[in-house]
């Protein structure tokens, strides 16, 4: 059994500021073929899970590029056509290959490209012919295309969000794949589209039950997969919209029914799987009224696991002219705030200007009488499914009761070690504001009195009705 593994995965925020270009990849994280480290990152869980079954089995494994960037704005031409060439010319140098897995997104945009993935697939194809099973483990948060559902023998998302389960499911890919290369499976496909956006946070019900229920059907009767692909609503292309995706073996009309009522079950939850977005000083109210500490503030709208820059600064503003603290926050993308602090040398006092340096979605800066309490170079905080994620150069200062994780990369919140690292006491604070929408929620919800996840701007706004969305599909609930 020869099989060949690859990766190529973003996020693109349609209405992000930033573009997406090759420093991206090369900074989040881009390995030439055959140079991936001997541990797991986020978008190679089939990579991992190929090197762990080669071995067993030993099988012959060939392992092309692997490069992912931090969600942004759209993909510059330049990288999205360089890298896509640079992973075919990495499977044309393997080949013949029995089976091809890759770790994808789902909701890739470049310039001139809206489909990304459905592209790569195709050509995939395309080199490898009809006879070659392929396989790609996507983000729940993609757009399944028809393309991508055609040109693919199997496509696979994390059930879990947070994304805590992409190993495991890297693994269910490559065992399935490898399971019809030989002949003892034969996967049929079923989509069955919902007709709205809906985020789905296993955190809590009635998504919990929902995603437990799929997974209880998978293994029996004949069903192989079941994907739930949430969409990713500030992708403002045709295919963005939450659908249900069935693989069973051999029996397509088996796979249709089940997919339909799937997504049935899904249009009756849509209601209940909403989540309260109280805006920035009723959501700090809430957590005053909180006994005790810490209470986290997830600022959803400034993520940049969404596409936001992470330097927003209108939470920030308001804990200080409210007087709120002990309290945390971070981590805040500001690379020369952090270039100053570190000059100036952990115990300094100075005036910093930080954050609000982006555009209009990042608020405007603020000047602080700030305290250098840390310095790290090339800090790494804990990710997802024993991942670790790059943070780049961060510095910890103090001003007005308030502590700031500076990062010179930008990231979102996933690890508390993001905070504990640079000696900031967690639980001494009364509020912890994060940058993320909910991949933090893994880590920090177990040393939280409450969550409260905040209506602030930002270029990850949850009110998508303010979005001005000009090519998806209508009608699409809740627009």
């Amino acid at each position: 059994m020869r099989l060949f593994t690859a990766s190529l995965a973003t996020e693109t925020n349609t209405f992000a500021p930033m573009p997406t270009g090759l420093a991206s990849f090369k900074e989040r994280g881009y390995f030439a073929a055959g140079q991936h480290p001997d541990e797991p990152t986020l978008f190679a869980g089939p990579l991992w899970a190929a090197r762990q079954r080669c071995r067993e089995h030993g099988w012959v494994l060939h392992e092309g590029m692997v490069a992912a960037a931090q969600p942004s704005g759209p993909v510059t031409r330049q990288a999205h056509e360089a890298l896509r060439d640079e992973l075919l010319a990495d499977l044309r140098a393997a080949m013949p290959v029995d089976v091809v897995v890759l770790g994808l997104h789902g909701a890739m945009v470049a310039e001139g490209c809206d489909d990304c993935e459905g592209d790569l697939l195709e050509r995939v194809r395309a080199l490898v012919g009809p006879g070659v099973v392929i396989g790609a483990e996507l983000d729940p948060h993609c757009h399944l295309s028809e393309r991508m559902r055609a040109a693919a023998d199997l496509l696979i998302a994390f059930k879990e969000y947070p994304h805590t389960d992409a190993i495991e499911r890297g693994f269910d890919l490559v065992d399935l794949c490898v399971a019809q290369a030989q002949g003892r499976i034969r996967p049929v496909a079923a989509v069955a589209d919902t007709g709205m956006i809906a985020l789905l946070h296993t955190t809590r019900e009635p998504a919990r039950g929902f995603v437990d229920r799929v997974k209880a059907l998978e293994g029996r009767d004949g069903v192989l997969s079941i994907s739930i692909a949430h969409g990713f609503p500030w992708g403002d292309v045709p295919d963005m919209g939450t659908r249900v995706l069935v693989y069973v073996d051999g029996d397509a009309a088996v796979a249709q029914r089940l997919a339909r009522q799937l997504a049935d079950e899904l249009v009756g939850l849509r209601e209940a799987l909403g989540v309260p977005y109280p805006d920035i000083d009723a959501s700090i109210d809430q957590a005053l009224a909180v006994a005790g500490g810490p209470v986290v503030m997830a600022d959803s709208a400034d993520n940049p696991g969404g596409g936001a820059a992470g330097d927003s600064t209108f939470i920030l503003r308001r804990l200080v002219e409210r007087g709120v603290r002990p309290a945390a926050l971070g981590p805040l993308w500001d690379p020369v705030a952090v270039r100053i602090a570190s000059e100036a040398g952990v115990g300094a006092r100075l005036v910093l200007r930080i954050g609000g340096k982006v555009g209009p979605m990042s608020g405007d800066p603020i000047d602080l009488d700030c305290e250098v309490r840390a310095f790290q170079p090339e800090m790494t905080q804990a990710g997802l499914s024993g991942t670790r994620q790059p943070m780049g150069d961060c510095a910890l200062v103090a001003a007005q009761g308030v502590q700031i994780v500076l990062c010179s990369v930008r990231c979102q919140a996933m690890g508390t070690d993001l905070f504990t690292q640079l000696g900031c006491d967690l639980a001494a604070q009364k509020v912890v504001v994060v940058k993320s929408s909910q991949h933090f929620h893994a880590a920090y919800a177990p040393l939280a009195r409450a969550v409260i996840y905040v209506g602030a701007p930002g270029s990850v706004t949850q009110d998508w009705r303010s979005l001005p969305y000009r090519r998806i599909q209508r009608p699409k609930w809740p627009l």
